[in-house]
């Protein structure tokens, strides 16, 4: 799972954060430096959910509003050993998806009307297997700290300047010094949060295959995620770059996804690659013909009252019904 790895990087930022701050004010500044971290790892821990969902303009909704989504997540919570999430709906057309939250007994997913709307049922319970892996690796805290941290970081970095004068005489930093550190350390800050971030995706992608029974759904969602997250615009999510690692696919226009230092996530071909040999390995196939097709057997058969329009059953009228 890759804990060591992630306490590393986690460990990695940290020590950047407290070295911005000794080198705007020596060891004062690393210590104080070291209280706001705290303090800031503190307030997402308690708040980290209710502010990222406000961000993309989430709305809670239960049993009588969107009664097949939060019946197919109770259902793959049972699976996956987790308590019941509270279950969010972004007014949304890129179809994506995202899970946050402190810990499992508070935690939340929250897809977006795209995504109901352009992926089949089978797709999108493979999606939501996805976030309730990230939330039983408790990957989300681990996410909001990381982003909290990193943009503390280049904030920080800026306040630099303000004390560029005075590092001539303390240390030699300089203004030339201050500049480098103004430019270097977010970026620095920037990449250990992106590598976190690619670490884990691996992770819930194989988890939530198993939660559901089957690589199949995912693979294919993925696929129509990845292509339309190129073309359709998600508005909460440019507007709020620094949660764009928290989603499925990267929501931002123009994002590549390419495997390198600078990605936010994996590269889709990649993950497939690694899910295709998942599938090998647990002896299933990767077809994905709809609902029970092939040696896959659906996370969560299709409801009684599911009609040819939508693939939710949802009733007429509804914002994706």
């Amino acid at each position: 799972m890759n804990y060591m790895r992630t306490a590393i990087l986690l460990a990695g930022l940290t020590a950047l954060f407290m070295g911005v701050g000794y080198l705007i004010g020596g060891q004062t500044g690393a210590m104080i430096a070291l209280v706001i971290a705290a303090g800031m790892n503190i307030f997402s821990y308690w708040n980290s959910d209710k502010m990222v969902l406000s961000m993309h303009g989430a709305q809670q909704v239960d049993e009588s509003s969107a009664p097949d989504l939060v019946r197919m997540v109770r259902d793959l919570a049972g699976r996956a050993g987790l308590p019941m999430p509270k279950v969010f709906i972004m007014d949304n057309p890129q179809p994506n998806a995202f899970a946050t939250g402190r810990n499992p007994e508070n935690s939340a997913v929250a897809v977006t009307t795209g995504l109901m709307n352009y992926l089949s049922r089978d797709e999108v319970a493979g999606v939501v297997a996805h976030e309730l892996a990230h939330i039983k690796n408790r990957d989300t805290l681990i996410m909001t700290i990381t982003a909290t941290i990193a943009g503390a970081i280049s904030m920080l970095a800026q306040f630099g300047m303000f004390f560029s004068g005075n590092r001539n005489n303390n240390n030699g930093f300089g203004i030339i010094g201050t500049l480098a550190m103004v430019i270097l350390a977010p970026i620095a800050a920037m990449l250990v949060q992106m590598a976190i971030s690619r670490t884990r995706e691996y992770s819930a992608d194989k988890l939530g295959a198993m939660i559901q029974g089957s690589p199949a759904p995912l693979i294919s969602g993925l696929v129509k995620i990845s292509n339309a997250a190129h073309q359709i615009e998600n508005p909460s999510a440019e507007q709020n770059p620094a949660s764009a690692h928290m989603f499925i696919i990267n929501p931002l226009i123009g994002g590549h996804g390419w495997d390198s230092l600078f990605a936010t996530h994996p590269k889709t071909e990649n993950r497939i690659a690694a899910l295709q040999q998942l599938a090998a390995e647990m002896g299933t196939s990767t077809n994905t013909g709809g609902w029970g097709s092939g040696p896959s057997r659906s996370a969560v058969p299709p409801t009684g009252g599911s009609t040819g329009g939508s693939p939710w059953g949802t009733r007429r009228g509804g914002p994706w019904g």
